[in-house]
């Protein structure tokens, strides 16, 4: 009989708690990266909001500045 083919009750055991050691990671794995993906999908809309923010007290800053060239040059 060829050994190759030869499968013992051992080894089966080992190859089922491997896959089921491979399985835990991926359902690991999964939930990690949906996790990842909704902090992603936050601070992208997060970092929106702080540009769009920024922007608005640029714009406040540089009207005060024009405001205060005009004072100064009256």
């Amino acid at each position: 009989m060829d050994n190759h083919k030869n499968i013992t009750q051992q080894q089966i055991a080992e190859l089922e708690a491997t896959v089921s050691e491979l399985i835990d990671k991926y359902d690991h794995l999964k939930v990690e990266n949906a996790s990842l993906r909704a902090q992603q999908s936050n601070l992208v809309a997060e970092k929106s909001r702080l540009i769009e923010k920024n922007e608005v007290a640029r714009t406040k800053v540089e009207a005060i500045i024009t405001r205060l060239k005009s004072l100064e040059s009256a």
